[in-house]
């Protein structure tokens, strides 16, 4: 293995990627500016919120058990999502970030790349 090689595998962590995903809209991007100003005030650099496709599950259901098999209800679920990048970031933001309160029903996935 070269020097490149051994160097690279040594360094630290390059970028954080966060997905963020929630049922409402509103509260979803008010999460997503408390992740950017907690990242904003230890001086990291972010990409983002980059608005993901939003997935939609939708359901239908017979109104009666037996008979009227034409009378139906649909439902569906919607599932935002958001994408952030941030990168080269330090102990502190790390930890900062998993102390971070959010919202209920808010869901948060953070890879290290």
């Amino acid at each position: 293995m070269s020097e490149k090689a051994t160097k690279k595998q040594a360094a630290s962590v390059d970028k954080l990627r966060i997905r963020v995903r929630a049922y409402e809209s509103r509260l979803l991007d008010l999460s997503v500016k408390q992740i950017i100003d907690t990242a904003a005030r230890y001086g990291a650099v972010v990409r983002g919120p980059v608005p993901l496709p939003t997935e939609i599950k939708r359901y239908t259901v017979n109104r009666s058990t037996f008979v009227h098999k034409d009378a139906r209800e649909q439902f569906e679920m919607r599932v935002h999502k958001r994408l952030i990048d941030i990168l080269e970031p330090s102990a502190k933001i790390v930890e900062a970030l998993t102390n971070i309160n959010l919202p209920s029903g808010v869901s948060i996935d953070v890879k290290m790349i």
